[in-house]
Protein backbone atom coordinates (compact mmCIF):
# COMPACT_ATOMS: atom_id res chain seq x y z
CA UNK A 1 0.00 0.00 0.00
CA UNK A 2 2.85 2.39 0.79
CA UNK A 3 4.40 1.78 -2.61
CA UNK A 4 1.06 2.45 -4.31
CA UNK A 5 0.68 5.67 -2.31
CA UNK A 6 4.17 6.83 -3.31
CA UNK A 7 3.50 5.98 -6.95
CA UNK A 8 0.26 7.96 -6.79
CA UNK A 9 1.95 11.03 -5.31
CA UNK A 10 5.14 11.11 -7.37
CA UNK A 11 5.57 10.81 -11.08
CA UNK A 12 8.22 8.58 -12.59
CA UNK A 13 10.37 11.61 -13.37
CA UNK A 14 10.18 12.82 -9.76
CA UNK A 15 11.16 9.39 -8.47
CA UNK A 16 14.06 9.18 -10.92
CA UNK A 17 15.20 12.66 -9.92
CA UNK A 18 15.18 11.68 -6.23
CA UNK A 19 17.19 8.54 -6.95
CA UNK A 20 19.72 10.52 -8.96
CA UNK A 21 20.15 13.07 -6.17
CA UNK A 22 20.67 10.22 -3.70
CA UNK A 23 23.61 9.03 -5.82
CA UNK A 24 25.46 12.26 -4.93
CA UNK A 25 25.51 11.32 -1.25
CA UNK A 26 29.03 10.11 -0.35
CA UNK A 27 27.68 7.48 2.05
CA UNK A 28 25.97 5.79 -0.91
CA UNK A 29 28.02 4.31 -3.68
CA UNK A 30 28.34 6.86 -6.45
CA UNK A 31 26.69 5.87 -9.69
CA UNK A 32 28.15 8.00 -12.45
CA UNK A 33 25.43 7.00 -14.93
CA UNK A 34 22.73 8.20 -12.51
CA UNK A 35 24.69 11.41 -11.94
CA UNK A 36 24.88 12.01 -15.68
CA UNK A 37 21.13 11.42 -15.81
CA UNK A 38 20.73 14.01 -13.04
CA UNK A 39 22.68 16.52 -15.13
CA UNK A 40 20.39 15.76 -18.08
CA UNK A 41 17.47 17.08 -16.00
CA UNK A 42 19.16 20.51 -16.27
CA UNK A 43 19.67 21.10 -20.02
CA UNK A 44 20.15 24.85 -19.51
CA UNK A 45 23.08 24.22 -17.18
CA UNK A 46 24.77 21.33 -18.98
CA UNK A 47 25.34 21.35 -22.73
CA UNK A 48 26.09 18.06 -24.52
CA UNK A 49 29.81 18.92 -24.47
CA UNK A 50 29.67 19.69 -20.76
CA UNK A 51 27.95 16.35 -20.16
CA UNK A 52 30.94 14.59 -21.71
CA UNK A 53 33.33 16.67 -19.59
CA UNK A 54 31.20 15.90 -16.53
CA UNK A 55 31.47 12.18 -17.27
CA UNK A 56 35.27 12.48 -17.24
CA UNK A 57 35.22 14.63 -14.10
CA UNK A 58 32.99 12.12 -12.35
CA UNK A 59 35.48 9.30 -12.85
CA UNK A 60 38.28 11.33 -11.27
CA UNK A 61 35.99 12.77 -8.60
CA UNK A 62 34.60 9.39 -7.49
CA UNK A 63 38.08 7.89 -7.26
CA UNK A 64 39.36 10.96 -5.39
CA UNK A 65 36.50 11.04 -2.88
CA UNK A 66 36.44 7.30 -2.24
CA UNK A 67 40.19 7.22 -1.62
CA UNK A 68 40.11 10.19 0.78
CA UNK A 69 39.19 9.34 4.37
CA UNK A 70 37.85 12.85 5.09
CA UNK A 71 34.94 12.19 2.75
CA UNK A 72 34.03 8.83 4.27
CA UNK A 73 32.63 10.39 7.46
CA UNK A 74 30.25 12.85 5.79
CA UNK A 75 26.53 12.64 6.56
CA UNK A 76 24.88 14.27 3.58
CA UNK A 77 25.01 16.61 0.65
CA UNK A 78 25.47 19.69 2.83
CA UNK A 79 28.54 18.21 4.51
CA UNK A 80 29.84 17.13 1.11
CA UNK A 81 29.51 20.64 -0.32
CA UNK A 82 31.27 22.16 2.71
CA UNK A 83 34.10 19.64 2.49
CA UNK A 84 34.49 20.23 -1.25
CA UNK A 85 34.90 23.96 -0.65
CA UNK A 86 37.29 23.40 2.29
CA UNK A 87 39.52 21.12 0.24
CA UNK A 88 39.31 23.15 -2.98
CA UNK A 89 37.64 20.37 -4.91
CA UNK A 90 34.87 22.76 -5.96
CA UNK A 91 37.44 24.39 -8.26
CA UNK A 92 38.97 21.08 -9.31
CA UNK A 93 35.60 19.54 -10.24
CA UNK A 94 33.42 22.56 -11.14
CA UNK A 95 30.73 20.61 -13.00
CA UNK A 96 30.36 18.10 -10.17
CA UNK A 97 30.09 20.99 -7.74
CA UNK A 98 27.44 22.65 -9.94
CA UNK A 99 25.49 19.39 -9.92
CA UNK A 100 25.77 19.31 -6.13
CA UNK A 101 24.54 22.91 -5.84
CA UNK A 102 21.57 22.16 -8.07
CA UNK A 103 20.70 19.14 -5.95
CA UNK A 104 20.84 21.27 -2.80
CA UNK A 105 18.68 24.02 -4.32
CA UNK A 106 15.99 21.63 -5.59
CA UNK A 107 14.02 21.18 -2.31
CA UNK A 108 14.03 24.91 -1.60
CA UNK A 109 12.89 25.79 -5.12
CA UNK A 110 10.12 23.21 -4.96
CA UNK A 111 8.92 24.42 -1.57
CA UNK A 112 8.94 28.03 -2.76
CA UNK A 113 6.72 27.19 -5.72
CA UNK A 114 4.34 25.25 -3.48
CA UNK A 115 4.23 28.21 -1.10
CA UNK A 116 3.33 30.58 -3.93
CA UNK A 117 0.48 28.37 -5.13
CA UNK A 118 -0.87 28.11 -1.58
CA UNK A 119 -0.71 31.89 -1.22
CA UNK A 120 -2.47 32.33 -4.56
CA UNK A 121 -5.56 30.64 -3.13
CA UNK A 122 -5.58 33.13 -0.26
CA UNK A 123 -4.86 36.27 -2.26
CA UNK A 124 -7.04 35.54 -5.26
CA UNK A 125 -10.30 34.90 -3.50
CA UNK A 126 -13.80 35.37 -4.84
CA UNK A 127 -13.77 39.15 -4.29
CA UNK A 128 -10.51 39.64 -6.19
CA UNK A 129 -11.20 37.09 -8.88
CA UNK A 130 -11.26 39.74 -11.62
CA UNK A 131 -7.83 41.27 -11.02
CA UNK A 132 -5.32 41.24 -13.83
CA UNK A 133 -2.06 39.28 -13.72
CA UNK A 134 0.15 42.27 -12.95
CA UNK A 135 -1.92 43.27 -9.90
CA UNK A 136 -2.09 39.64 -8.76
CA UNK A 137 1.67 39.30 -9.09
CA UNK A 138 2.29 42.42 -7.01
CA UNK A 139 -0.22 41.34 -4.38
CA UNK A 140 1.40 37.91 -4.17
CA UNK A 141 4.87 39.40 -3.70
CA UNK A 142 3.62 41.55 -0.83
CA UNK A 143 1.76 38.63 0.75
CA UNK A 144 4.57 36.06 0.36
CA UNK A 145 7.35 38.41 1.47
CA UNK A 146 5.31 40.00 4.23
CA UNK A 147 8.15 39.61 6.76
CA UNK A 148 10.21 41.99 4.59
CA UNK A 149 7.32 44.44 4.19
CA UNK A 150 6.57 44.39 7.94
CA UNK A 151 9.84 46.26 8.45
CA UNK A 152 8.76 49.15 6.20
CA UNK A 153 6.82 51.98 7.81
CA UNK A 154 3.35 52.75 6.43
CA UNK A 155 4.28 56.43 6.02
CA UNK A 156 7.13 55.45 3.70
CA UNK A 157 4.81 53.34 1.58
CA UNK A 158 2.18 56.09 1.39
CA UNK A 159 4.80 58.71 0.47
CA UNK A 160 6.19 56.44 -2.25
CA UNK A 161 2.68 55.81 -3.57
CA UNK A 162 1.92 59.55 -3.52
CA UNK A 163 5.10 60.34 -5.49
CA UNK A 164 4.25 57.84 -8.24
CA UNK A 165 1.85 60.30 -9.89
CA UNK A 166 -0.14 63.36 -8.96
CA UNK A 167 -3.30 62.65 -7.07
CA UNK A 168 -6.25 64.80 -6.07
CA UNK A 169 -5.88 64.17 -2.38
CA UNK A 170 -2.85 64.05 -0.19
CA UNK A 171 -2.31 60.74 1.62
Amino acid sequence: MQLQELNARFTEANSELSLCVACLNPSNCFNDFKLIRLAEFYPNEFSPVELMVLFDQLDSYIFDVQSNEDFSRLNGLTDLSKKMVETGRDKLYPLVYLLLKLALILPVATATVERVFSAMNIVKNRLRNRMNDQWLNKSLVVYIERDVFDGIENDTIMQNFQNMKTRRGQL
